[in-house]
């Protein structure tokens, strides 16, 4: 599937471009913005690799990677990244991620966003399973999983190496009847 655009009330997914570089970089150099992601700031040279591959592999065939921009549609800002790559080693599955610039915390975004990846996943790409990893301190990312209908499952021990220290990770997913079931899906 390419392009993705999808719409909520507030946000859009759409393709990245290589113009992204600088705004990808105030979400992926920023210590804030990654605090709770499984890597350090990245440098500019590190996002415009990141931002190129996404782009690159926007257009495989098959497409086993969503690598979006997260928009705000009143600005056409780009404030956020999100990620959904299908799991090779599972069927009709796929794991997700999310990052959003630091200032648009606190408003819901985070919350929107996983519910525009899942509607992706589940009505556009017919996935039965997506699940995604979180720090265990990230309150933020739990409370936007959960509202948009994912269930904690469990602990991951020692799953992320950060910084030279081991660090878990909190599993959420969600399953295709259950996104059905969720209903108030504030996607357009």
């Amino acid at each position: 599937m390419y392009p993705v655009s999808r719409r909520s009330q507030r946000l859009e997914l759409r393709e990245l471009t290589i113009d992204d570089v600088d705004a990808v970089l105030a979400i992926y150099g920023s210590p804030e913005a990654t605090e709770h992601l499984s890597f350090t700031p990245r440098s500019r040279q590190d996002v415009g690799h990141i931002v190129a591959r996404s782009i690159a592999s926007a257009t495989a065939a098959p497409r086993n990677e969503y690598c979006l921009a997260v928009v705000e549609r009143d600005s056409n800002d780009l404030i956020g990244y999100g990620r959904l790559a299908t799991d090779p080693h599972q069927q009709q599955a796929a794991t997700t991620g999310f990052a959003l610039r630091p200032d648009a915390w606190g408003v819901g975004y985070g919350a929107e966003t996983v519910q525009l990846l899942l509607a992706l996943a589940f009505e556009g790409l017919d996935l039965h399973r997506v699940w995604g990893a979180r720090s265990p301190l990230n309150d933020a990312s739990a409370r936007a999983m959960q509202k948009a209908g994912m269930t904690e499952e469990g602990r991951i021990r020692g799953h992320v190496l950060k910084a030279g220290q081991w660090r878990d990770s909190v599993v959420h997913a969600i399953l295709a009847d259950e996104w059905a079931a969720h209903g108030s899906h504030e996607v357009l």
